[in-house]
């Protein structure tokens, strides 16, 4: 670990926000040049490398623009900032912690992790409508109550008090937020929404949700002892308003003020609407034109409905990214932090980075971090998610008799053939690709359990029998964060007035509903993310009791023994297993890196999690295909040799593996007992130097598979004898 400190830094070759700089961009111009400056990619790392998801977040700010179409009326969406409209027309919506719609997807998993159901019996829809103006608003309360309370301490504390002044920090932070939405009418829908519903529906029973009119009164006793409720006298209501007052009319005037002073185009209506959301009155407004405000709310609904049924269909790709960094992060569960994942993300289309103009860019970038004896910045592993799958032939439909699936064109996709661009690019650099495939139905657990493995196995055989085959790492199936047919979001109901007041209807064609169309994330996310966290020895001592510090977990085998039962993912069980025989099929033929949902049992434990079936390369090995630990280890080995060696010299390759005590492969040899050792029970390392071709081959053994290894020599003056 004193030479190669890491071994898991991963690339993520995926575009996130195109407003930010990227690879191609940040390396510029390489013509006559081999390498980049050390200043060089410590500006690349500033701007493209991450440790952590809040680092993501903070460095990509990943964000969806949304502009105003006066001729449909509607709500535009765009991943990419629009040209030729003023800046001033178009509002940034940020992906982050706080953004409701990815809120609900990380509450959906934690609790899916937490509870270990299965897809089919897990209730998504009690979840799902976090995204309704309901669970906006519930938010929004908790915020209020928080306001007020702290503003009531403020209230009490002397002008100067230090506390007094702390208390305003927490207030101007919490007002801040609260007034990011004041020009966002999106952001105020909500609001408005249960608004009108809170003051039309007063008094009406919440569960049948209608309301009859309203007048507040009070209870006496009549002249014949009779009880009867009579109309409160005005001024009691004025009493009511004054006492409220007395409490909190310095915060409806600081909200008033705030305002009229942000809002660059303020409207009386939203202002009440800010006011009475943030200082509720309890004084009733006895002069509601009833007709006017269910028109209002009739319209803001469907509104807010289409909006919202817009924006997640335009961020879902977005999001799927954002899921997928988190979930690779997340796969590093350890106390003690120690060889940490770090990600480097080119913020570039793959196919984009593959043209043949940009290739040397992203080869002078690898061989300046990847072919020096300084192995800080060395990548080791990238992700390509989403390669596209081709569905196989559909019937043809001349006449749509029924409503079926809108054929929508999948944006955002890679092909093959940017994949093989690349692969032929990063073999020269040791760099294994995990990739996965277009996520939707076709490539889940579902579709697995029932189709099997062999569409991936034919979509792959381009890949195989190549140079780049040991690099190559199919990664199957996705993950489903919400099924396609439990991605159903209920908004809301449209009201209807009635001769007794106002109710929200029940009929089935009045209730407003959204469909996400399902969240998947892609499989490579996981899998590198999996690979990097069981590559620091303080993670594998979380599951392991045998664990080296000295050595990284470059040999750790995940299908050994109960390993991958130990070293298991976050992710939370999808389905409940595959049946024998696709298990047969999938021992058989020994392909791809594959995440099983079985049920398993460990020293009495039920394990809840998806677990690594298969952990394997697109190298052709006797019975299907090479474990991807053996390309990592050869490539470790070639690096700690060419350190040792000082670049392969003749006589220190000899020291490197004679029976010397103080050589590397005795050392190797002497510490053989550890879940990680780089030379474990039935490996062995040997070499044959063939002085005519100037070559040294070197045979890893691994549990009796030979793997060869070649270096070229670096000649010395004297020719040493073995």
């Amino acid at each position: 670990m004193d030479i190669i400190n890491q071994t898991n830094r991963t690339m993520l070759f995926e575009e996130i926000n195109p407003e930010k700089l990227d690879l191609i961009t940040l390396v510029g111009d390489v013509k006559g040049i081999d390498s980049l400056s050390d200043d060089k990619i410590k500006e690349i790392n500033e701007h493209l490398l991450v440790r952590s998801f809040d680092e993501f977040l903070d460095k990509f700010s990943p964000t969806v623009y949304s502009f105003y179409n006066a001729v449909n009326q509607k709500v535009m969406y765009t991943l990419k900032k629009p040209d030729g409209i003023a800046d001033d027309a178009i509002s940034e919506i940020k992906i982050d912690q706080s953004n409701d719609f990815l809120k609900m997807l990380f509450t959906l998993i934690d609790t899916k992790r937490s509870q270990g159901i299965t897809n089919v019996d897990f209730k998504f829809e009690n979840l799902l409508d976090m995204i309704s103006p309901k669970k906006v608003m519930d938010d929004i309360r908790q915020v209020r109550k928080e306001i007020h309370y702290l503003y009531g301490q403020y209230e009490k504390l002397d002008d100067g008090d230090p506390k007094k002044l702390d208390l305003g920090d927490k207030l101007n932070i919490m007002f801040e937020d609260a007034s990011k939405n004041y020009n966002n009418v999106m952001a105020m829908l909500p609001l408005a929404i249960e608004d009108i519903k809170t003051r039309l529906l007063l008094g009406g029973a919440q569960e049948e949700n209608q309301s009859e009119a309203i007048q507040i009164g009070m209870l006496t006793i009549g002249e014949n002892g009779e009880l009867k409720i009579i109309e409160a006298p005005k001024s009691d209501s004025r009493e009511l308003m004054v006492l409220d007052e007395n409490s909190g009319s310095g915060l409806m005037g600081v909200f008033a003020d705030d305002y009229e002073s942000i809002s660059e185009t303020p409207s009386s209506y939203v202002k009440d609407l800010v006011v009475r959301t943030f200082c509720p009155l309890p004084a009733v407004h006895n002069e509601i034109d009833i007709e006017t405000e269910v028109q209002n709310y009739n319209t803001y609904l469907e509104f807010y409905k289409n909006a919202k049924d817009d924006f997640v269909k335009t961020v879902k790709p977005l999001v799927e990214k954002i899921l997928g960094v988190k979930m690779f992060f997340d796969q590093y569960v350890t106390k003690n932090k120690g060889m940490q994942p770090a990600m480097l993300i080119t913020n570039t289309k793959l196919d984009m980075l593959v043209k043949s103009s940009n290739i040397p860019r992203l080869e002078t970038y690898l061989n300046t971090v990847n072919a020096k004896n300084d192995f800080t910045d060395t990548i080791w592993f990238g992700i390509v998610p989403s390669i596209d799958m081709e569905a196989g032939a559909k019937a043809k439909v001349t006449r749509e008799r029924f409503r079926g699936n809108e054929k929508i064109v999948k944006q955002d996709g890679n092909t093959m053939e940017s994949l093989t661009m690349l692969l032929q690019v990063v073999k020269d650099f040791k760099v294994q690709i995990f990739f996965s495939f277009s996520t939707g139905e076709e490539t889940t657990f579902n579709s697995m359990a029932t189709a099997g493995i062999d569409k991936y196995i034919d979509k792959c055989g381009v890949l195989v029998r190549k140079e780049f085959s040991e690099f190559a790492i199919p990664c199957i199936p996705n993950f489903t964060i919400i099924p396609k047919d439990k991605s159903g979001v209920v908004i809301d109901s449209r009201m209807l007035q009635t001769e007794d007041g106002v109710k929200l209807s029940q009929e089935k064609e009045d209730i407003l509903k959204l469909w996400i169309e399902g969240v998947y994330v892609g499989a490579s996310y996981v899998a590198a993310g999996i690979v990097a966290a069981y590559q620091c020895p303080e993670y594998l001592r979380e599951a392991f009791k045998v664990v080296s510090r000295e050595y990284p977990g470059v040999r750790f085998d995940i299908e050994a023994g109960e390993n991958g039962l130990r070293a298991v993912t976050t992710m939370a069980k999808e389905i409940s297993g595959f049946t024998n025989n696709i298990k047969d099929s999938i021992n058989r033929k020994n392909f791809g890196f594959v995440f099983s949902s079985e049920n398993a049992q460990i020293q009495g434990k039920d394990i809840k999690r998806i677990t690594v079936y298969k952990a394997r390369s697109l190298a052709m090995a006797e019975d299907g295909f090479d474990p991807i630990y053996k390309t990592l280890v050869s490539t470790y080995i070639e690096r700690i040799l060419r350190f040792q060696t000082g670049d392969f010299k003749h006589d220190n390759i000899v020291k490197f593996f004679s029976n010397n005590p103080s050589s590397q492969k005795s050392k190797w040899l002497s510490t053989r007992g550890f879940v990680n050792s780089i030379i474990q029970d039935g490996d062995d390392m040997s070499y044959i130097i063939d002085d005519k071709s100037n070559l040294c081959h070197i045979d890893l053994i691994f549990n009796g598979n030979v793997k060869n290894l070649e270096v070229t020599i670096t000649k010395g003056t004297t020719p040493v004898k073995a």
